[in-house]
């Protein structure tokens, strides 16, 4: 008589192998879903807005939708460092609520990774008579 219990069945297809996924693909969804929030004007620092808009104009270039995001990724975790400019007249503790809350949500949702921690560092506040860094093209 044979026990068939003592086999091994095979692993589930959805074992057999690893996933991983890389700080920049974190960083996009992560810097996407906190421009969605309403009072964030602009995400990195004046330093990194600057070298973005030149990026931004050279052909190729595009937008860098990470900018102003750095993430750390390991294999179940990740932790997020985002530097926003918030709009003037804006709760910022509210602001920066919701941007947490819709950060964890998309990130947590798309990579299936466990968010931490978001540290948010507003490094400026977009006035209403200040002209844009970023000025529109008038030809196309």
């Amino acid at each position: 008589m044979t026990d068939t219990t003592s086999k091994e069945s095979p692993a589930a297809p959805a074992d057999r192998g690893r996933t991983t996924i890389a700080d920049g693909v974190v960083e996009k969804i992560a810097g996407l879903a906190a421009r969605d929030v309403v009072g964030v004007h602009a995400m990195g620092g004046g330093l990194a807005r600057t070298f973005g808009a030149v990026r931004d104009r050279v052909p190729g270039g595009g937008k860098s939708v990470a900018r102003g995001v750095k993430a750390e990724v390991g294999e179940v975790q990740t932790a997020l460092d985002l530097e926003i400019v918030v709009d003037y007249g804006v709760a910022i503790a509210d602001v920066a609520r919701a941007v947490r809350e819709n950060v964890i949500s998309a990130v947590e949702r798309m990579t299936g990774l466990e968010v931490v921690e978001v540290n948010i560092a507003v490094s400026d506040v977009k006035l209403p008579d200040e002209e844009e860094d970023e000025p529109e093209q008038r030809l196309q």
